[in-house]
Order: C-alpha cells, then structure tokens, then sequence
C-alpha cells in the first residue's frame, strides 16, 4: 500500500500557488466570454496591445519587438501574428534595414476591433478585481513585486 501523501498543509485553499491558479483561471474564463463576442482570444488581444503600444514610441516594430514587450514566447508570437494577418486585423511589411525581418502593423481594422477589445478587457478587470474594494491596488502591488522578483530568476 502507498504512504500518504504529505501536502504541508490541510486544505488546498492554504497553498498560494492553489489560490493563484484558482484566480487566474477564474479571470481567464471571465476574459475569454467577453473577448469571444469580438472573435478574439486574450492572446491575440496582448500582442495586438504590444504592437500598438510599441507603435507609438516607434516607426518600425518587429515581432521580436512584440515579443520581448509581452514577454512571450517567439515562435508563439509568430502563430498569433500570423492568424492576425488571416483575420486582417494586422500587416507585414518590409523591414526598412533588416532584409530579413518584417515590420508588423495593425490594419485599420486591427485598429478598430483593439479600440473595442480595451474597453472590454477594462470592463472585465474591473468587474473581477473591484471585489477587492481598496485593497485592489494592494494587490497590484503585490503581484508587480512578484513578478519583479520572478525576472531575477
């Protein structure tokens, strides 16, 4: 017969990598019914946030550029931008001075459905994290700390 095993603790709800995991799939599922009335998913919306962001503090943004702003993956960021390329919401051009990279532009489409998907996403998070009342920018807080000592790692 196995040996118990030993959790450390008693319930699940005292582990905080529990509770964070519970969270964040808590706000996905509310992030995704919203964001699925747009025909988008939350991954499409970061990068088209990250290109728009980057484009207006610079002419040429690439997808390592968007890459790097989002802190994802390269080879990820390649499959999203290329379904956003199909849906018309993005364009790849030439890159000025590097022949083998492209500048990635939104589309005035792109445009539009990323104006709409902002005040979606800030519904969303308002409606998810104004539980919290004061203690939301606690919270804020907290996870930058977090994610700041993450980056050391």
């Amino acid at each position: 017969m196995n040996e118990p095993v030993d959790f450390h603790f008693n319930v699940p709800e005292e582990s905080s990598g529990y509770l964070l995991w519970q969270v964040t799939m808590a706000w996905q599922r509310s992030m995704k019914r919203k964001l699925d009335e747009l025909d988008i998913t939350h991954t499409q919306f970061v990068i088209l946030a990250a290109l728009a962001w980057l484009s207006k503090e610079q002419e040429a943004v690439s997808q390592v550029d968007i890459a790097q702003h989002s802190n994802t993956d390269r080879m990820m960021v390649s499959k999203v931008l290329r379904t956003l390329e199909d849906k018309k919401l993005v364009v790849r051009e030439d890159h000025p001075i590097d022949t083998r990279a492209k500048i990635i532009k939104l589309s005035p489409l792109g445009g539009d459905l990323l104006k709409k998907a902002l005040v979606v996403v800030k519904a969303v998070d308002d409606a998810f994290f104004d539980t919290l009342g004061p203690y939301r920018g606690v919270l804020d807080l907290n996870m930058k700390a977090l994610w700041d000592k993450s980056k050391d790692v």
